[in-house]
C-alpha cells in the first residue's frame, strides 16, 4: 500500500439516518451535503444498539454488546470521584472509581496505533474512565461523561477535569483545528466526537445566531402524532404543537452547529494541503426519534426498548481520496460492525474472522450488485434483539412478549405487526433460526444480554458474572408506578 492516509472521524450523539438536509429539507446543513455529493454515501447503515455506550463499544471493538458487555449507557465508571476537583463533586455524585470496560478487548484504535498513525480523540468518549487517555493518543481532551450541557459543559484535558465555559460544539471543533494545523508528516488519526445534537434542547443551551435560522420553520418532515403507549417519562416530550416546534428547534440548531464544525474541518484541510491524503468519515452512534412512531427518544424511549428503523438506521458517509467514488449511494446493508473489518482491509491488516461485520471497502472503489448478507443487520439492547435483512424485519423481546415482524417492503413506517400472521410462517421462523444461530455465535459469557436486564436507565458497573444485575432500575420503576 502506498503511503497511508490521513483519518479524521466525524461522530455524532443522537442523529438518526434521516437528520442531514438532503432528507430533511428544513435542515441547514450545506457541508454534510457537499459530503454526500462529493464523497460514499451509505443510505441503509445501521448501528449496533439504539443507545449510545453499547453502540460506541461495538464500534471500536467490532464485537456485538453480547460479546463486549457495555448494554446501556454508563451512569458511572466514567470517573475517580476522588480525583475531581471540589465543584465536580456533588455533580459526580454517582460516580465512584473509574472503570475501563473494555480492557483486553482489541479495538480499531489498537489496529491504527500499530500501524504508524499519530493519534488524536477530541469529544464525547462515554466507553469508561474518561480521565485516562487510551493507549496511543498523543491528544486526549474529552467530555468527562456521555451527556452535558452544551454551555458549561465537564470536560477532561489531559487528565484535568475543568469545566468548558465555550459552546461545547465549538469548542471541540476548535481543537479538532488546531489539531491538524499541527498535524505532522506522519499520517494521523483524529477522533472527533460531537455531544450534539443529544440533549438537552432548551433554547438557553444553544447559539442564539443558530436558533434564528429556525424562527420562520413549520418542521413540516415532524409532524405532530399521538404519544407512543410506551413512552417513557424521562424524556423531554414534544406533545403539543408547541413543544414540539420548541424541541425541534433546539435539535436542529444542535445539528447545524455540527454542520458548521464540518466546514471547518474541511477548511483546515484544505488551508494544510491535506484533502488528497484524508479520508473524512461521517456518522451517528444510534438513531433518532423526534416524533416518528410517536416516540420521542431512541431505543430507550419507549419501554420495552424499541427497534424502529429511525432507532437503528444512522448517517454513514465517506469522503476521500481520488479511488473512493464520487457523488455515489450504497443502498446494501452495512453497520458499524464493518468498520473495524473495513479499516483492516485498507491497512493490509489481517481479518478478525471471530467478528461479525464484513469489509465494505471494494464497494467504496466500484458499484457491486444489490445483495442479501449471509448474516442479518444485528441490533440489541439487552435481551430485546433485532434482525433484518433488504426487506423484513424481526424483534425479539422477551420483556413482555410484543415480538414484531416488519415487511418493510410494503409497510416502511412499521405499523403492521405480522409476527405469528399465518402468511409470514416461514420468513418468521427463517429470521428466528437466524436470530438464534447469529447471536449464539458472537455472543461470549459472561455478557450475553438475553441473561441481562438493562432497563435503559444506565449501567453503573462492569458485567463480571452471567446474569449480574448492573443496571439502574429507575425506568422500570417508573412504568410500574405510572401505568
Amino acid at each position: 500500500m502506498s503511503k497511508k492516509p490521513n483519518i479524521v472521524f466525524i461522530l455524532t450523539d443522537d442523529q438518526g439516518a434521516w437528520a442531514l438536509g438532503k432528507d430533511t429539507p428544513e435542515l441547514i446543513t450545506p457541508n454534510l451535503n457537499r459530503m454526500v455529493d462529493e464523497g460514499v454515501r451509505f443510505t441503509n447503515f445501521f448501528c449496533a444498539s439504539p443507545v449510545c455506550s453499547p453502540a460506541r463499544c461495538s464500534i471500536v471493538t467490532g464485537r456485538i454488546p453480547s460479546a463486549h458487555g457495555v448494554h446501556d449507557w454508563l451512569s458511572s465508571g466514567n470517573v475517580d470521584h476522588a480525583l475531581l476537583p471540589a465543584d465536580m463533586q456533588q455533580l459526580f455524585r454517582d460516580e465512584k472509581d473509574a472503570i475501563n470496560y473494555l480492557a483486553g478487548m482489541p479495538n480499531v484504535f489498537d489496529a491504527l496505533h500499530e500501524s504508524g498513525y499519530k493519534m488524536g480523540f477530541i469529544g464525547k468518549w462515554h466507553m469508561g474512565d474518561s480521565m485516562r487517555p487510551r493507549p496511543g493518543f498523543d491528544t486526549w481532551n474529552v467530555l468527562l461523561r456521555g451527556g452535558a450541557h452544551y454551555k458549561h459543559a465537564d470536560i477532561c484535558i489531559g487528565g484535568k477535569p475543568q469545566f468548558c465555559l465555550e459552546y461545547i460544539t465549538d469548542y471541540f471543533t476548535n481543537r479538532a483545528v488546531e489539531y491538524i494545523d499541527s498535524a505532522p508528516d506522519s499520517p494521523f488519526f483524529l477522533a472527533l466526537h460531537y455531544t450534539a445534537p443529544h440533549t438537552p434542547w432548551g433554547h438557553e443551551e444553544h447559539r442564539e445566531d443558530l436558533l434564528k435560522l429556525y424562527d420562520n420553520c413549520d418542521f413540516a418532515s415532524h409532524p405532530l402524532h399521538p404519544i407512543h403507549p410506551h413512552q417513557v417519562g424521562n424524556m423531554e416530550i414534544g406533545d403539543t404543537e408547541e413543544k414540539r416546534r420548541y424541541l425541534l428547534k433546539g435539535y436542529y440548531a444542535a445539528i447545524t452547529a455540527v454542520d458548521e464544525g464540518v466546514g471547518k474541518i474541511f477548511d483546515a484541510l484544505q488551508r494544510n494541503n491535506l484533502c488528497d491524503d484524508t479520508i473524512v468519515i461521517f456518522s451517528g452512534d444510534n438513531g433518532m426519534n423526534l416524533g416518528q412512531h410517536g416516540v420521542w427518544g431512541k431505543g430507550n424511549g419507549t419501554w420495552p426498548m424499541n427497534m424502529y428503523d429511525s432507532s437503528v438506521k444512522v448517517p454513514f458517509i465517506m469522503w476521500g481520496p481520488k479511488w473512493m467514488r464520487q457523488g455515489a449511494e450504497i443502498t446494501n446493508l452495512y453497520s458499524h460492525y464493518d468498520i473495524l473489518p473495513t479499516l483492516r482491509a485498507y491497512l493490509e491488516l489481517e481479518p478478525i474472522t471471530t467478528l461479525p461485520g464484513i469489509s465494505f471497502l471494494d464497494e467504496l472503489q466500484q458499484e457491486l450488485p444489490q445483495k442479501e448478507r449471509t448474516l442479518c443487520i444485528m441490533d440489541e439492547y439487552g435481551p430485546v434483539r433485532m434482525v433484518r435483512n433488504s426487506r423484513y424485519k424481526l424483534v425479539w423481546e422477551p420483556l413482555t412478549g410484543s415480538h414484531q415482524l416488519y415487511d418493510l417492503k410494503n409497510d416502511p413506517d412499521e405499523t403492521r405487526n405480522l409476527f405469528r400472521d399465518a402468511a409470514y410462517q416461514e420468513i418468521q421462523e427463517a429470521l428466528m433460526r437466524e436470530l438464534q444461530e447469529s447471536f449464539q455465535q458472537f455472543a461470549l459469557p459472561p455478557f450475553d444480554g438475553q441473561f441481562l436486564s438493562p432497563t435503559g436507565s444506565g449501567q453503573f458497573a462492569k458485567i463480571i458474572h452471567s446474569g449480574e444485575d448492573v443496571f439502574d432500575p429507575s425506568i422500570t420503576l417508573y412504568w410500574k408506578q405510572h401505568r
